[in-house]
Formats: C-alpha cells, structure tokens, sequence
C-alpha cells in the first residue's frame, strides 16, 4: 500500500470545549473534541490532555579538527525520579523566546551554555518530541565550531542556578554511547543518528 501524502491524511476536527487545568510554568489544557476517522465516519466525542510548554531548539555542535562533538551535561529532575540517571548527556538545548526566532534562541543558548560563539548554523528538522501528550516542537540544529570559537566558560547562567558540564567527546566514542544505549535523551538520539547517517552519505 503506498504512502499517504500529506494532504489526503488531513482530517476535519471540531472543538467542542477547552479548559485549562494547571496555568504554571506548565500548562495543562483539557480539551472535548471529535475528529472525522479514516473510515470517513466521525469518532465520538474524547476526552484529551495537552501539556503546553513552548517549543525548544538543540543543536549538535561538530568540531572537525578533532573529530569531536560538543555535549552538556546536567541534572533533569524528571529523569532522576524515574529511576534514570539524573545527569543526563545531551546536546545544548533551550526553550524557544517567543521574541526571538529560534535560531537566534539557539546561537544565544549555544553561548550560554558552551560558550561557544557560533556564526551559523544548519536547520535539520523541526519536531514533535511526545505528541500523544505534549504541543512541544524541537527546533534542531548543526554547527561546526573551532577551539578558537570558545570565548567564554560556558556552564549556564547563575542567576537561573543552571549548572552544566561542557563535554568534548570523540563522534565514534558518542556512536558507540549510542548503540550501548547510553544516551537516554530523544533530541539527542536523533541528532545522533541524524549526524551518524550524514557521515554515511559523505
């Protein structure tokens, strides 16, 4: 059977009502809908959630004179108290500011967190990171650095009382991380695997 396109997979959708539970840092919205099926016939009415959190943009930053990629390190609170590791291994990452294009976001927390200064960068893709439950969209992004691009520590800001390990690793040392299932972040898998494809192809 071959694939849809995208146009023939667009079905009608009616909101019936919206409410929002939780108006915090986080915000949960309720929703009462129904949905045309593929079938042609309309569903019943369903209950759904929506955690509503912004967008956010990562980048995988390459250094090709070494052979390197340049990761973070830090402490997730949601990881550690389901039994993960706490300190995850992942690229630079940021919410999106909504007066600022997600690139501009992403050199800014590229800076932030790394301290690297970085003139441009590659949009890879834009993604959906849990969508049964979740409106957040991943803004990824691909940039080389140089050693000399480095003008500042990085770490992360102190008045947000972020506190980030800037790691260096070798690309065939973060391949292998990847297929001995050490990296647990998904923005970071798919940059992984993104990145590990190219290098394929080149």
């Amino acid at each position: 059977m071959p694939a849809s396109t995208r146009s023939s997979i667009i079905k009608k959708v009616t909101l019936i009502r919206q409410r929002r539970l939780l108006d915090a840092f986080f915000k949960v919205d309720e929703a009462v809908l129904h949905h045309e099926r593929f079938d042609g016939s309309l569903s019943p009415e369903l209950n759904r959630l929506c955690l509503e959190r912004g967008d956010g943009v990562t980048a995988l930053l390459y250094q090709p004179q070494n052979d390197s990629l340049v990761l973070v390190r830090q402490f997730r609170y949601p990881a550690w108290v389901r039994q993960g590791p706490g300190w995850i291994l992942e690229t630079v990452a940021g919410m999106l500011d909504k007066a600022e294009a997600p690139e501009e976001t992403m050199h800014r927390e590229i800076l932030e967190e790394t301290g690297y200064q970085t003139s441009s960068l590659q949009h890879v893709s834009t993604f959906y990171l849990t969508p049964g439950g979740s409106s957040e969209r991943i803004f990824l992004y691909y940039g080389e650095v140089a050693a000399d691009d480095r003008c500042e520590p990085g770490g992360g800001l102190a008045d947000e009382n972020e506190d980030i390990e800037v790691i260096e690793m070798a690309v065939d040392e973060a391949f292998a991380a990847v297929d001995r299932g050490e990296i647990v972040d998904a923005k970071t898998l798919i940059a992984l695997m993104w990145f590990r494809n190219r290098r394929l192809q080149t």
